[in-house]
């Protein structure tokens, strides 16, 4: 499932998904591309002096505070070796610098134990289509075979419970529920058990998104967290956070509080296709040290697209 699941694709699928990536991030690279040309002119040395102009630019590309600067600092060592030629040996060595910081918090989801159910609790915000990514996730799995069971986790909203559902509907998932109000983890203890003596593949987790109790919400993932570990060895095997896109370094904060208290072992990255500041997904992987696993482009089911790095980055440099 790892393999499949984060990132491991037929060799003949992945120009497809390359070419997704390069339209998902089209107002990224040209914003980007656009104000390096800009920066760094025709014949124009590049020197310290140049790489500070550029710090404006990345910054506006979302890279962020931290990460721009470790970037700069280390070309501006290069320029002093005068390493960096042209515009050209400027974007490749930025390539090799933020290829470096994407792969390194890749990591792997905790191995099953086999015949188990594979458990993944997906988290984050009200706002951010946590409900939605979901339900794509469902179709991706299905697509592959697998057998899914989704669990509507997320009682605080009973919204939240019916438009489960009709991702249910749509991709021929059952879901798990109990009325609006009810306990999570009592719901989630009904699913796992339903997974396990049907020898379900995966169960997808739906979890309430509220920021205005904090102490409560994290407390309430941390017994969902027990109730599946005490159901199924090693559960939940994957944590994912669902982050927009759109909300740049705003999401950040947000993000930094389920990191610290839910146990995020990957991000969702929602909505790369409306935004020209999609260099946050640098930002994420460096500042929270977790990996994207998934970024959305589009509405449809099958906009759910496993994130590569070295395919993000080419895109952003074509």
């Amino acid at each position: 499932m790892i393999q499949t699941l984060f990132g491991s694709l037929d060799e003949q699928q992945k120009p497809s998904f390359l070419d997704r990536m390069k339209e998902a991030v089209t107002r990224t690279r040209e914003n980007l591309t656009e104000r390096i040309e800009e920066v760094v002119s025709f014949g124009k040395e590049i020197d310290r002096a140049t790489l500070d102009d550029l710090e404006a630019t990345l910054l506006g590309a979302d890279l962020g505070t931290t990460t721009t600067h470790e970037v700069l600092e280390k070309l501006r060592e290069k320029a002093d070796r005068k390493q960096i030629g042209n515009v050209d040996e400027l974007k490749r060595l930025l390539k090799e610098e933020i290829l470096a910081i994407l792969n390194a918090t890749d990591s792997q989801p905790v191995a099953r134990v086999d015949g188990t159910p594979e458990v993944i609790l997906v988290v984050g915000v009200n706002g951010t289509g946590k409900t939605t990514t979901i339900g794509k996730l469902a179709q991706v799995l299905r697509s592959e075979g697998k057998t899914v069971l989704l669990c509507a986790a997320d009682t605080f909203r009973a919204a939240a419970i019916e438009q489960l559902e009709i991702w249910g509907q749509r991709t021929g998932t059952e879901v798990i529920r109990t009325k609006a109000g009810g306990d999570p983890s009592a719901v989630l203890y009904d699913a796992l058990q339903a997974a396990s003596s049907r020898h379900t593949d995966y169960v997808i987790v739906d979890t309430a998104g509220r920021l205005h109790t904090k102490t409560n919400l994290m407390a309430e993932l941390e017994k969902m967290r027990r109730t599946a570990q005490r159901i199924i060895p090693g559960a939940p095997h994957e944590t994912l956070l669902v982050m927009d896109a759109t909300t740049g370094q705003n999401g950040l904060q947000q993000a930094r509080m389920f990191t610290e208290s839910a146990g995020v072992t990957g991000i969702v990255l929602t909505k790369l296709d409306g935004t020209a500041k999609g260099g946050v997904v640098v930002a994420i992987s460096r500042e929270l040290g977790v990996p994207v696993r998934y970024v959305g482009v589009g509405e449809k089911a099958g906009d759910l697209l496993p994130f590569d790095p070295r395919d993000f980055v080419d895109s952003l440099f074509v």
